[in-house]
């Protein structure tokens, strides 16, 4: 497995022009081309939307006939339904030829709740662990940030969504080596776990509310007492502590109360012949029984492909994570073709693949297919996508949405990847019974991450992830974002 990890690439590889037209722009053709131009001015010389304007665009697509046809289909039906590629349809069959052989348990469903990266390694034990734990986490960064203006961009971007449900590979290490598993039975889902709109809508609520207690009290006192810094801080946790009894009452009555990391439960339960079993232990010694195998989670770390950064190089992003001080969120960035062979090289050993992507770009849900060909924008509109990767996370374009397994992927006769199996938790009505394929050209464009143990993760990478010399992307930036 090769890695050119001290190298920027020079260009990125374009989606089929059969969907997306993505080609990188070469300056010196736009000034040649702007050149050969005769300039002529505006319609509207204060940039108002004119009625002219309007009539010429008008007047030019009447004179067109596909775009006529393309009128009369599309004003009254889904764009995704009609213009759906029957070529890709058919072209992304729910076979591969390289598949995990340990088969899991039903496909899951998160509902009407974020938590697909907790679904793509464990259950809902920890939701509850990580509502209580991030708020702890933003009350913690109110504490640190008390001193900066209230609409200081950073201060006013973490009390946005301070708790969302996403998260991120490092933060499910954390949850697990600080609060171990249970099986589902022995903490099943509740009615807001599985709906947590409302619950976080009242947490946000008494957060914020919190957090201008913290700030009021720390300006407090420093201007009323000769108090050291070390002594302030005391202080200021002494009172997150009061208010963070507040959110552990709301989390507790809506989600109910799990066992603690060390506190015995019993679990009884059939095994895979059928014969009636019983468990007992705490959560953390049931994780390192059922999880802390040959590759466990904290020894895997996370690949990402970002164009717009040096590849061959360790990100962080500034103030995220889920536990106070525990492990930071770190990404090496690097080529997309050493994704790709991680995956293939994991597939084989039988382990699935944890990764983060952009689930909702050119995918059909009902179908379980994620291909680029997909959707026939660009012929039916008579337009052209030029989006690269890097320009869609320079834009706000994309970001990693949704964090899913991969179980299997369809090689060609060298090797190479042509389709990937997805297992999804969406319920077994999306896609095929629960699982998408994803095809290679799909990877390239909107997988952003996927997990490695460090046995396959290429060396130079590995050194990389190890040296910890990390560059700190702001909280903003859309590696940030929680799958």
């Amino acid at each position: 497995m090769g890695s050119s990890a001290s190298k920027v690439p020079s260009q990125e590889t374009p989606v089929p022009r059969t969907s997306l037209n993505e080609k990188r722009v070469d300056v010196q053709e736009v000034v040649s081309a702007l050149s050969s131009l005769s300039l002529r001015g505006p319609k509207s010389a204060t940039g108002t939307l004119t009625s002219s304007a309007i009539e010429d665009w008008e007047s030019q697509i009447s004179a067109n006939p596909k775009l006529q046809l393309t009128r009369t289909i599309l004003n009254h039906t889904n764009i995704q339904d009609v213009l759906q590629n029957r070529a890709a349809r058919i072209a992304n069959q729910h076979v591969f030829n390289t598949e995990v052989e340990f088969k899991t348990g039903p496909i899951t469903n998160q509902k009407s709740s974020g938590r697909c990266w907790l679904f793509a390694s464990t259950n809902s034990y920890l939701f509850f662990w990580d509502k209580l734990n991030k708020s702890n986490y933003f009350l913690e960064n109110t504490i640190e940030l008390a001193d900066q203006p209230i609409d200081d961009r950073l201060v006013n971007y973490l009390s946005g969504d301070l708790i969302s449900d996403g998260g991120q590979w490092d933060m499910v290490v954390n949850l697990v080596e600080t609060y171990g598993l249970v099986p589902q039975s022995v903490f099943p889902e509740s009615f807001h776990s599985s709906l947590s709109g409302p619950i976080n809508t009242l947490l946000k609520s008494k957060l914020r509310e919190q957090s201008l207690i913290l700030r009021s009290l720390k300006s407090s006192l420093r201007a009323s007492s000769s108090l050291s810094e070390e002594a302030i801080i005391a202080s200021l946790r002494s009172k997150k502590e009061e208010l963070m009894k507040e959110i552990y009452t709301i989390v507790s009555a809506v989600l109910g109360v799990p066992p603690s990391a060390d506190e015995k439960f019993s679990y009884d339960f059939y095994d895979k012949d059928g014969n009636a079993g019983h468990w007992e232990g705490t959560p953390k010694d049931f994780y390192r029984t059922v999880a802390v195998d040959k590759y466990s989670p904290s020894d895997s770390f996370s690949l990402i492909n970002d164009p717009r950064n040096d590849y061959g190089k360790l990100y962080t992003v500034e103030r995220l994570g889920n536990i106070w001080g525990g492990r930071s969120v770190l990404y090496v960035n690097t080529e997309i073709a050493d994704l790709k062979n991680a995956v293939v090289k994991m597939l084989k050993a039988g382990q699935p693949v944890f990764f983060g992507c952009d689930v909702g770009k050119f995918s059909d849900r009902d179908a379980g297919i994620m291909d680029p060909a997909l959707f026939e924008y660009e012929s039916a509109f008579d337009i052209t996508l030029g989006l690269t990767k890097a320009d869609r996370l320079r834009v706000n374009e994309s970001s990693m949405t949704h964090a899913m397994v991969i179980s299997g992927v369809h090689l060609d006769a060298a090797g190479a990847p042509i389709r990937y199996k997805v297992e999804n938790s969406w319920g077994e009505t999306a896609g095929e019974k629960g699982y998408f394929v994803m095809t290679d050209a799909w990877f390239e464009q909107f997988v952003y991450q996927v997990v490695v143990p460090k046995a396959f993760a290429p060396k130079e990478l590995v050194k990389v992830y190890e040296a910890d010399e990390r560059i700190v992307l702001p909280a903003w930036d859309p590696m940030g974002s929680l799958a």
